[in-house]
């Protein structure tokens, strides 16, 4: 009886072992980078304090999307967003930060919120969401679109709406309608231009949505595959360890909806032009602030 106790307490050890080793395998293809997290380097002051103590189970983690082929100018980040994790409920929410933000970027002067990214990577980026909209992310997360193309294949396709005049900008699709688009026609969408109302960004944010949706619905048995295919194209400030805890937090959570917004909000903007330049100014900053503290922690 004690041989076969010893066997199965043996047995047990090594698939942890082998458990472990596969997770820090998938872990070392991600990138990690250090920053410094201390509250004057990320502009984090009382009163953003006093929101995450208000509710200390909402984590918010700055989402940095990178388009290599098609940024105009090397660092820029397409697109720009803050994902909420609430831990105790299992919610998640996007809010997504337009690009053209005509917004002061601390030590730089005014400018749109992407340059920050290009001038000084994500901490800057950071700081100036902290500084502006009075947040407290400390970490930060960067995708490569050509990653998540690929994870979308991966997860079979993500439905989207495509409008009559979006058709031209996606490969293979004949005319407007509801496609399960593929990773390069999921960039496809992603990558459309001056089309509509010009906010690219929700574009993003859209498909990003419904691939963690997808993600999500896919089952534990898919998360090694997902990862070790994602992870080469992730840059991010967050430890293995923190990952996991996230990660399994919200993955087994059984979520299947992801609330998003954006900033500023609708009819708190106006578009500006400054020495030929696009901008989109908000309205006050005050204004945005507070819509945008009522979706993360009142809503």
């Amino acid at each position: 009886m004690k041989k076969k106790l010893l066997i199965s307490f043996a047995t047990v050890i090594l698939l942890i072992g082998g458990l472990t080793v596969l997770v820090s395998q998938i872990f070392n293809k991600g990138e990690n980078v250090n920053i410094k997290k201390d509250n004057n380097n990320l502009s984090i002051k009382d009163k953003q304090i006093e929101n995450k103590e208000k509710n200390p189970n909402i984590i918010n983690i700055a989402l940095f999307g990178i388009d290599k082929s098609s940024s105009k100018q090397k660092g820029e980040s397409d697109s720009i967003m803050i994902a909420s994790l609430d831990t105790e409920n299992k919610g998640v929410k996007l809010t997504s930060i337009m690009k053209d933000t005509y917004i002061e970027i601390p030590e730089r002067g005014m400018g749109k919120m992407n340059h920050a990214y290009a001038f000084g990577g994500p901490e800057l980026a950071m700081k100036t969401i902290n500084q502006n909209f009075d947040m407290n992310t400390r970490d930060f997360v960067k995708v490569d679109f050509e990653g998540l193309a690929k994870s979308i294949d991966f997860l079979g396709g993500v439905k989207v709406d495509i409008k009559n005049n979006e058709v031209p900008h996606v490969r293979d699709v004949p005319r407007a309608g509801t496609y399960l688009l593929n990773g390069q026609q999921a960039l496809d969408y992603t990558r459309i231009r001056y089309v509509g109302d010009g906010d690219h960004e929700r574009r993003q944010t859209l498909v990003l949505q419904k691939a963690l949706e997808k993600a999500v619905g896919a089952g534990i048995t898919k998360y090694p595959k997902l990862l070790t295919t994602m992870l080469p194209f992730v840059e991010t400030s967050l430890s293995k360890g923190e990952i996991l805890k996230l990660g399994t937090s919200i993955l087994s959570s059984g979520t299947r909806n992801i609330e998003q917004f954006r900033i500023p909000a609708d009819g708190h903007a106006v578009d500006k032009m400054i020495n030929g330049v696009y901008y989109l100014e908000p309205d006050t900053l005050e204004t945005n602030k507070d819509i945008l503290y009522k979706f993360i922690y009142e809503s």
